[in-house]
């Protein structure tokens, strides 16, 4: 239910109470729920899909709204996923779940959301049930340009658009996309900005992928969920967030490989090892940023006898974190830089050299001591 809960301090208290009521109870809550007098239009295009090889529910938003990820989409893992825009109603996400764990499918749960809500002609909704069953409403007063249309498994839909153009734009894109589900959503989202998208211009735009134990630590089920609030380009933005995720994702198959080694015959250590490097790599190529990244290419490459290829990967982490040399082995050990990593790179007379000199605690300016106190 943790989804659930970050959409509103309201939202959160009623979600809770949601897994214990029913469709009446829900009914006379939205009734008793006053909206303001004038609604904020969460006017916007989104898709939502679900991918059968994968078994991941997912939604890609944009608009010009300050934090539309924040209200638009709702998904869990083995349930199914609903986006609520135009005048977005988020108490409509947990029960619209809650619908599709009773074996309701996805237009028959809009309907059901829809049949007492006195503001269902403002309302737009996109759905997929935990089939993947598609299915999209727009109400008459939404915003022209509006409507949806359906796909394999996918719906699209969007208010005050450039025209159904957009809607075109992100079906195509998303039908001829290649790669995992996050990707293709973000692609198709980016193919509706190149038709227009919304009419007013862009601000924010979100990504959420849910797929069972794929979150942190396999805690939660968000493989996914990426947010840029307020930027000229939030796709572009939300683009490189997502393969920063890619990154960490990667370097997680990686070290899943490294584990196996300790207990892998000798027949397969080769195989483990070239899995690991190709994860490392794939890693450092969408995240070159990120010296952890660099720290593990160095650890593969050289368990795959690339001694040059993991001296250049050290170097670059030692490069973008200096602080390295410095920080305790027991600390350095933690976060992946084994005692045994460092002195194999050290039989290198340059690395030792670089090495050495960045162990070096540099002194600190007087003036930035006394600034310091001063604050």
């Amino acid at each position: 239910m943790g989804v659930f809960c970050r959409f509103s301090q309201y939202g959160a208290v009623f979600c809770l109470a949601l897994s214990f009521v029913g469709p009446t109870t829900f009914a006379r809550a939205l009734e008793k729920r006053a909206e303001p007098a004038v609604a904020p239009h969460i006017s916007t295009f989104s898709i939502v899909a679900y991918d059968q090889e994968s078994k991941e529910y997912g939604i890609a938003v944009q608009s010009k709204f300050f934090a539309v990820g924040s209200v638009v989409p709702f998904a869990e893992a083995g349930t199914g996923a609903l986006a609520t825009q135009a005048v977005g109603n988020p108490l409509f996400g947990p029960r619209a779940l809650e619908l599709f764990k009773e074996g309701v499918d996805a237009k028959a749960a809009i309907e059901k959301l829809l049949a007492n809500d006195p503001s269902r002609e403002s309302r737009q909704l996109g759905a997929v049930d935990t089939n993947g069953n598609p299915a999209t409403f727009t109400g008459r007063d939404c915003l022209p340009w509006a409507g949806g249309k359906i796909g394999e498994h996918y719906t699209v839909q969007g208010n005050l658009l450039a025209g159904p153009q957009v809607l075109d734009a992100m079906a195509a894109a998303y039908e001829s996309a290649r790669g995992d589900l996050a990707t293709r959503l973000v692609h198709a989202i980016s193919a509706g900005q190149a038709a227009g998208g919304d009419a007013r211009g862009r601000e924010s735009a979100a990504v959420l992928v849910v797929k069972s134990g794929a979150g942190y630590l396999g805690l939660n089920d968000r493989l996914v969920d990426l947010h840029v609030e307020d930027h000229p380009t939030p796709i572009r933005e939300l683009q490189r967030l997502l393969d920063i995720r890619h990154g960490q994702l990667a370097a997680a198959e990686s070290k899943t490989y490294l584990r196996q080694l300790k207990r892998s015959s000798e027949a397969e250590r080769t195989r483990l090892i070239r899995s690991a490097r190709q994860a490392s790599e794939r890693a450092i190529a969408v995240n070159r940023a990120s010296d952890l990244n660099w720290w593990l290419a160095a650890q593969t490459r050289l368990l795959d006898n690339d001694q040059e290829g993991a001296l250049e990967a050290a170097q670059s982490a030692l490069l973008l974190s200096p602080s390295w040399p410095r920080l305790p082995e027991a600390t350095r050990t933690e976060l992946g830089v084994s005692p045994a990593l460092v002195a194999a790179l050290r039989e290198d007379d340059g690395f030792r050299r670089l090495w050495d000199a960045l162990a070096v605690q540099r002194p600190v300016a007087r003036e930035s001591v006394i600034n310091e106190r001063a604050e």
